[in-house]
């Protein structure tokens, strides 16, 4: 059944806060199995939850399945949502009511829009001992080196003017973002690992023949933790003040989206989640220093409990967001990987639920990241 509500997912795929089909087929499973589904949780209405048992301890279980514009599940969303689906299922099977609370959390938007983040803020994940997922990929590491995330509009206002009829009447907005993209790159040369500004131009006129009054870039930045994240953030206010002071121009600085917080994993669960998964014949090992796999919202979530987004290969070589991906995505790989992940994750939310030791150890483990 799991493999035919991926494989479902995968060939309809839907974009960020867009997914009614997609939460539609996963709420109908998981109230026939007896969940007490809520909708629309958080004020979104393709996010969910599905409780099975009450109070504590409780394990919550990720499900994303949002697709890419173009692309499809060329991140393996699909994947992510089965093996989630699957392991609440399991729970719900092998543990009676008294064991706690089992939680699959509907969590739209991870590509684009971040429906993790405003879950977070609507108090979902409130009074959960741990919140599991896994991720489907090129490696198999125990844990995913995400960093921190944002995305700034800057927008520069100046004067316009025909550019020969009366060239020094204008004040060049165009000019002005041109400048701010070659200060960004000097800044780039001194920034620490992981950190990055990456730009492009938005709007830039509308004519050859004005001098242009105002011209827009969108810059996405990260940083490979939350707080080096509001470092850049005020890196990048102050280059961009800088060049308005410089050229006449004024400068609004506006941040677009929420940010994403890196990813804090609980590397107590993580080794639970590996141990497991080996007996299925996958071995996790610890990722390569120096590679960092991107942002997700997942890191929101694990900056309140502890979290474990491990990596499991479905392809050898290449990258997700790729075409080749998203047939990965439908192979017997796949396929086996689900199976495998979705059994180790059940086993992993098993032992958070039955284990009061396992659970302070993982609440030693965040506080001390949150410390660091």
């Amino acid at each position: 059944m799991l493999w035919e509500v991926a494989l479902g997912l995968h060939a309809d795929p839907e974009c960020a806060f867009a997914e009614h089909r997609a939460a539609a087929l996963l709420t109908g499973e998981l109230e026939k199995a007896g969940f007490a589904v809520e909708r629309g949780v958080a004020g979104l209405p393709t996010a969910f939850t599905a409780r099975s048992g009450h109070g504590r301890p409780a394990v919550a279980l990720l499900l994303e399945y949002d697709a890419l514009p173009g692309l499809g599940h060329a991140c393996g969303h699909h994947l992510i949502a089965a093996a989630g689906l699957g392991a609440a299922l399991a729970l719900d099977t092998v543990l009676d009511g008294s064991a706690g609370c089992v939680t699959a959390v509907g969590t739209p938007a991870e590509e684009r829009g971040g429906g993790k983040v405003l879950e977070v803020e609507a108090g979902v994940f409130d009074g959960v001992d741990a919140a599991l997922m896994f991720h489907p990929g090129v490696y198999s590491w125990t844990r995913a080196p995400l960093t921190a995330s944002v995305q700034y509009r800057v927008a520069f206002h100046g004067r316009a003017a025909h550019p020969t009829g009366n060239p020094t009447e204008g004040v060049d907005a165009l000019l002005a973002l041109m400048e701010l993209f070659s200060v960004l790159t000097a800044l780039g040369r001194r920034l620490p690992e992981a950190s990055h500004i990456q730009g492009i131009v938005t709007d830039g006129g509308t004519a050859t023949n004005i001098v242009p009054e105002y011209a827009e870039g969108l810059f996405g930045l990260r940083a490979a933790t939350t707080r080096a994240l509001g470092d850049l953030t005020g890196q990048l206010r102050a280059c961009a003040e800088g060049v308005a002071l410089a050229t006449g121009t004024g400068a609004e600085v506006e941040r677009t989206t929420v940010r994403y917080e890196h990813f804090r994993d609980s590397g107590v669960l993580s080794e639970r989640f590996a141990e497991h998964l080996s007996r299925a014949g996958i071995t996790l090992t610890p990722p390569v220093p120096g590679i960092h796999l991107g942002s997700s919202d997942i890191g929101n979530v694990s900056a309140r409990v502890p979290a474990i987004h491990p990596f499991v290969a479905i392809m050898d070589d290449g990258s997700d967001h790729t075409p080749e991906f998203a047939v990965a995505g439908a192979s017997p790989r796949a396929r086996d990987t689900l199976v495998a992940v979705t059994g180790a994750l059940a086993c992993t939310a098993a032992d958070v639920l039955v284990s009061a030791d396992l659970r302070a150890k993982a609440r030693a483990h965040h506080r001390r990241a949150e410390r660091a």
